[in-house]
């Protein structure tokens, strides 16, 4: 029986790859195949991105989903868009200024996490907050790539507390 071989890439070279895939599916595509691929997504579907292949020939799959969830109001492709044209930036502006980005693990499993990267955006009033995330513990060959939308409330009450610290 063959065991499952674990790779670990650094945060970098993850998030690299990762925003290139985002990019070329969502950025680069034609907006038809983004809004088809965003529709599922938003569906609450798994969606195969491509096969990466490693350093030592072996292959990774990685798919796609989305949990809005959190999002106030109704979530359409343009507000989408936008905000994953800003998650894209930032994260590649905090690459380019080689800036720590911080992870945050799932207690129950290392291999579940968020990049500590946001992009905020207004949409009819309501602020809302996308993150990407990752699940690379299936036991499979694969890395399931999330992107999440964060209750914003709880970044209005840190930066309160943040600010009520730097009063005091």
């Amino acid at each position: 029986m063959a065991g499952t071989q674990t790779y670990t890439l650094p945060t970098d070279k993850f998030l690299t790859l990762s925003m290139n895939l985002l990019n070329k599916v969502f950025l680069e595509a034609t907006r038809t195949e983004a809004k088809n691929l965003y529709r599922e997504i938003s569906e609450g579907q798994s969606v195969p991105l491509t096969r990466v292949r490693m350093e030592d020939g072996s292959e990774v799959r990685f798919d796609l989903s989305m949990d809005h969830s959190k999002y106030q109001g109704r979530l359409n492709f343009g507000a989408f868009r936008a905000g994953l044209t800003l998650l894209v930036a930032n994260i590649v502006e905090a690459l380019r200024e080689e800036k720590p980005v911080r992870t945050f693990h799932a207690e129950h499993d290392q291999n579940v996490m968020i990049f500590g990267i946001a992009a905020v955006t207004v949409e009819d009033g309501e602020p809302s907050v996308l993150v990407l995330g990752a699940d690379a513990g299936s036991g499979q060959p694969s890395v399931l790539l999330q992107l999440m939308y964060l209750e914003h409330g709880q970044f209005a009450e840190q930066a309160a507390a943040g600010e009520a610290a730097d009063n005091g």
